[in-house]
């Protein structure tokens, strides 16, 4: 197909939520409400490829920082793929990404497309899950992201995430339907996490911590705000045996994995502390 007859341009909020779809038909599973919170992020960072009118191909490249970006959704609907307009989106909106570093969650059957691009895999992100051995306590030091937290929440997640994201996190953790909880020590932040419905089950994303035991409190204080048969999925970074076996001592199992990779150097965090990544869409 001569690509030159796609035209790549900014989508808007509503032109994403068909992206979404498109998405949830790939079975990756959206939250409720997670296009609301990533869109204003970086509003010019969502490119659509159009045939006339009709969208056809996404590509997300959300700027974080004058240092680092992320990108996902790449994808083509399935009645217009294998004629180049993958490339073609990817292509007219990289340079959005400027020089910053670019991370990505990769599905293993992408991974090549990714490395010819300029991306090294980082390390392999279980999703782990399942039904939670169900618990109706609240640990110690837990409460809801508020107002009065949500700075100090903020300035945690900049110790576990490559860039401030701020803005975001007050989107995150405050949308209707989902629970965020913060745990304290002595009014210190020592983690924090948010729990979300999704289209087949509940997510867990991020779950940030100090030590085992406060992922152990918080995830147990998430999960008790819903029903014994309702299941629950978290991303964990492979590395981070602690976190794997939190999960599965709480009743959740690997399912499927993808591949975390960049383009430049690889940014600082704190994997130690990284029990769930927030999303595979924007990091």
């Amino acid at each position: 197909m001569d690509t030159t007859q796609l035209t790549v341009g900014n989508a808007s909020l509503e032109e994403w939520r068909q992206v979404e779809q498109w998405a949830a038909e790939e079975g990756w599973n959206p939250g409720h409400g997670d296009v609301a919170c990533f869109h204003p992020t970086d509003p010019a960072g969502f490119f659509l490829g159009r045939l006339d009118t009709r969208p056809v191909s996404a590509v997300s490249i959300v700027t974080y920082s004058e240092h680092y970006a992320f990108l996902g959704y790449y994808l083509v609907h399935p009645d217009h793929r294998r004629r180049g307009l993958g490339p073609a989106t990817w292509q007219a909106a990289m340079p959005h990404a400027g020089g910053r570093t670019i991370g990505l969650d990769a599905v293993p059957a992408q991974q090549g497309t990714y490395q010819r691009a300029g991306f090294t895999a980082a390390h392999h992100a279980l999703r782990h899950c399942g039904r939670p051995r169900w618990s109706t306590s609240m640990a110690s030091g837990i409460v809801p992201v508020t107002a009065d937290v949500l700075n100090a929440v903020a300035d945690y997640d900049r110790k576990c995430f490559p860039a401030d994201r701020s803005g975001f996190l007050a989107r995150w953790t405050t949308a209707a339907d989902r629970v965020a909880y913060v745990r304290l020590r002595d009014a210190d932040v020592v983690g924090y996490g948010v729990i979300r419905p999704a289209l087949h089950s509940w997510r867990i994303g991020p779950l940030f911590a100090d030590t085992p035991d406060d992922a152990e409190a918080l995830f147990d204080s998430l999960t008790a705000t819903l029903g014994s048969d309702e299941e629950v999925c978290i991303d964990i970074p492979e590395p981070h045996h602690a976190a794997c076996s939190l999960a599965t001592s709480r009743g959740l199992m690997p399912r499927s994995h993808t591949v975390r990779m960049y383009a430049g150097p690889v940014p600082p965090s704190r994997m130690e502390r990284t029990y769930g990544v927030t999303s595979l869409e924007l990091g």
